[in-house]
């Protein structure tokens, strides 16, 4: 059973140009090095929801719970952080297609 990690977050305002370089430079290749199959990413246009989604898949949940507590995830995580506020993340069974 392969599970998905969905992640949203909100750009904050004043950061969007460096955000956009850091998700590309560093976050994107630094998720993928860590094992983390990119499905997802959507923007929300218009509406209460969160402005980005991001899911990537795992084969087990023994690796989600290996990368989730790696000292790299750690550190991606961190660097986000100074770009966006409004995280949140959960871990579901993927069932291929869009998820919430």
């Amino acid at each position: 059973m392969a599970y998905k990690l969905i992640m949203t977050w909100d750009i904050l305002p004043e950061r969007e140009q460096e955000y956009f370089e850091f998700v590309v430079r560093e976050f994107i290749p630094g998720v993928q090095r860590l094992g983390l199959e990119l499905t997802d990413a959507w923007a929300t246009i218009y509406g209460t929801r969160p402005q980005i989604m991001v899911g990537a898949t795992l084969p087990s949940m023994p690796r989600v719970q290996r990368v989730l507590q790696s000292d790299d995830w750690k550190t991606l995580y961190d660097q986000l952080q100074d770009y966006v506020h409004n995280y949140s993340q959960k871990v579901v069974e993927s069932q291929g297609g869009f998820q919430f």
